[in-house]
């Protein structure tokens, strides 16, 4: 059994996926880009307020989904710059400062919209 899951707190698919899909008592996002949900623009900034913005956005999501941030057990960040992973990991930290879920961060060539992160998440429901 899978359901769809959509906010109106998070930005909108721009394409054929869903923002997430609870499954066999998982959650499963999409990755997130730091795109205003009010707006539906990406946010002006350096690596941290994009950070920023995208960890909120998965927030809603999980929220909407019966989950939470502290319910997260793996991310995956994509950097446009590793150079930002500093700037990305302190904003990262403030999100989950206790029992941290797993993680890998890549670097990667381009993200949509040019954006300098992306991040997406399994958490349990």
């Amino acid at each position: 059994m899978r359901e769809i899951i959509s906010t109106k707190d998070a930005p909108q698919a721009i394409g054929p996926y869903s923002q997430a899909v609870k499954a066999n008592g998982f959650v499963f996002t999409s990755g997130q880009v730091a795109i205003d949900p009010s707006s539906q623009q990406v946010i002006a900034g350096d690596v941290a307020a994009q950070t920023e913005r995208v960890l909120r956005n998965l927030s809603e999501i999980l929220e909407a989904a019966g989950s939470g941030l502290g319910k997260v057990v793996r991310c995956t960040v994509f950097l446009r710059n590793m150079n930002d992973f500093a700037a990305m990991n302190e904003v990262y930290g403030k999100y989950f400062s206790s029992a941290p879920p797993a993680r890998s961060t890549v670097e990667v060539a381009r993200l949509p919209k040019d954006v300098l992160v992306e991040i997406d998440v399994i958490a349990l429901e």
